[in-house]
């Protein structure tokens, strides 16, 4: 059997290295248009930051190791072009040479990847702009920043002396992955770095009031923001750096532009061969990888998934599931049953020592698709035992269903524990768990790594809560009617206060109660939620109609967008 590879990295490369592990005589041919086969190009920001110092780090295995440990032919700098699936031939070019060789295959894997996006906008290819996806483009990024600009500086005027001047200046336009990373890595180089973003927030996989969250940290660490400003494009200064143009009529001065627009799958080799595209632009394929012809596979970022929650069609440029499917690529060509299950878009990115992470469908996508059957709370646990020294609070939510209780996602951010929260419920998504299997879940304690109620369970806790009729729930964007009752202590309202609540604290409640109306609902708020708890079931078993408002001032700060010291989680 003759299988040929298009595409190295984490789909191609690991089907390759799958492939051979499972047969031993199989005739296996891997080609990459680049010069690298297999490298980790989520590290290119860090290695552009100089965290990363070596290159050669990125290299996560050459074309010996390939050619030598898996008897693999690997051709670099080769470029398939064309494919026949009637004839069972793909044609490859030697990007150096320029000369074209015919091979035939019994088993195609296609593994293109995503491009980044570059808009066709005036400018768009001025020196100074750079997209970032290969170690060649993190390689010429180093060394613009690391040359300067040519303008001249310094005491020409008087001795002939010239300098070049320092890279000070950058745009990045995109708040995904790449767009925050490359800011941060750029801040940390001693660069002023702003932020255009088109939409109204960054990281939109997540939802906007969690996003708010992070913005605010980001700006903290000098990062300039500016949301719902897209880009028109680019022009040159009389001294020679770049000039962003944006909607709303802003120019933004740059020696250096980061274009974190985002990707898009590479399909014109897949639409060539007349493979299926689907709706959301990437090669269709089934569970065990096939695309509409049965002998072409595809993997990684080019292909559409079916979202594990709720089986839309999706596209998801993440290098984990594109490492599963390159397996199940090769356990099907060897004669396996294995299937992909879909994936559920789990991710996470570091920012200047915190972490923002995701896992499952977010509120803003359910709404999208019209599905109502669904709740969601917020909660503000530490990361770990309080009395432990260096715990930090977590903010995290949780969407689960109201009919049974079916984790749907969560999100979460903090300094501290935040992908191992993520990491739990996101392989309770996968397993079908619900918020009750939370509440039970057994995971590890010690005071230096969690609480004895770990936020996971704690997340389950205050959701069967909901769902059980314990705690009637509200929230502070939907709020029509009803008396505000803020039960904090007089000091925390010298900080934060909201117009027209009443304040009752906590422990005076129970012999305040003759001063409450049991005619009108009320909605029950402290800084995080916890003592609203205690104060709901105090009303609700004294005959009163109260609900809590998930998550108090801490959520109140970000879905109302107004800037509160309790708002902030650092």
């Amino acid at each position: 059997m003759k299988v040929v590879i298009v595409g190295g990295v984490a789909g191609g490369a690991s089907c390759a290295a799958r492939l051979r592990r499972l047969d031993e005589t199989a005739e296996i041919i891997m080609v990459e248009r680049g010069p690298y086969v297999s490298y980790a190009n989520c590290g290119l920001p860090y290695h552009v930051g100089g965290l990363i110092e070596k290159e050669s780090s990125l290299l996560v295995a050459d074309e010996s190791t390939f050619r030598n440990q898996f008897a693999i032919d690997v051709r670099t700098r080769c470029e398939a072009i064309a494919i026949s699936p009637e004839n069972k031939t793909v044609d490859l070019r030697n990007v150096a040479t320029g000369e074209v060789t015919t091979e035939s295959y019994d088993k195609l894997v296609l593994s293109p990847g995503a491009a980044p996006i570059r808009p066709p906008v005036p400018g768009i290819d001025l020196p100074g702009i750079f997209s970032v996806r290969t170690v060649p483009d993190a390689r010429t990024i180093r060394t613009w920043i690391e040359q300067g600009t040519t303008e001249p500086c310094g005491m020409d005027t008087y001795s002939g002396f010239q300098t070049v001047k320092r890279t000070k200046r950058a745009v990045v336009v995109g708040g995904g992955f790449i767009g925050l990373e490359m800011a941060e890595n750029l801040i940390h180089l001693g660069l002023e770095v702003t932020l255009i973003q088109r939409g109204n927030q960054i990281l939109t996989p997540i939802d906007q009031e969690m996003a708010r969250f992070g913005e605010r940290y980001l700006e903290k660490h000098g990062l300039r923001i500016s949301l719902n400003d897209g880009l028109t494009g680019f022009q040159q200064a009389a001294n020679g750096s770049l000039e962003v143009l944006t909607q709303s009529g802003k120019t933004y001065p740059a020696d250096i532009v980061i274009l974190g627009i985002g990707v898009k799958p590479e399909t014109d080799l897949a639409k060539q061969a007349g493979l299926e595209i689907g709706e959301r632009g990437g090669i269709r394929v089934d569970d065990q990888m096939r695309t509409s012809k049965p002998d072409i596979f595809a993997v990684g970022d080019a292909i559409e998934v079916k979202d594990f929650v709720t089986g839309q069609w999706s596209l998801y440029a993440l290098a984990g599931p594109a490492n599963r499917q390159g397996r199940i690529a090769a356990d099907v060509i060897a004669g396996r049953n294995s299937r992909f299950r879909g994936t559920q878009g789990t991710a996470i990115i570091g920012l200047f020592g915190g972490a923002i992470a995701w896992t499952g469908v977010s509120e803003k996508v359910l709404t999208r698709l019209g599905d109502t059957d669904f709740e969601k709370i917020y909660i503000y646990p530490n990361s770990h035992a309080g009395y432990y020294p260096g715990a930090k609070m977590l903010a995290m939510k949780v969407i689960f269903r109201k009919s049974d209780g079916r984790i749907l996602g969560a999100q979460a951010l903090g300094l501290d524990g935040v992908d191992k929260r993520i990491d739990a419920i996101a392989m309770a998504i996968q397993m079908g768990a619900t918020i009750y299997d939370l509440e039970e879940a057994e995971l590890c304690y010690a005071p230096q790594f969690g609480s004895a109620k770990a936020p996971v369970n704690f997340a389950g806790m205050v959701a069967a809560d909901v769902l059980r009729g314990d705690m009637p729930l509200s929230h502070w964007n939907n709020i029509e009617s009803g008396l505000l009752l803020d039960v904090r202590n007089p000091e925390e309202l010298e900080i934060e206060s909201v117009p027209g609540a009443v304040n009752i604290p906590l422990p005076e409640l129970r012999a305040r109660l003759g001063e409450l109306p049991r005619d009108q609902e009320i909605l029950v708020f402290c800084r995080s939620g916890q003592r609203a708890y205690y104060a709901t079931r105090i009303l609700v078993q004294n005959g009163f109609k109260a609900r809590n408002l998930s998550g108090g001032m801490m959520s109140h700060s970000v879905m109302l967008r107004e800037e509160t010291v309790g708002g902030t989680l650092y």
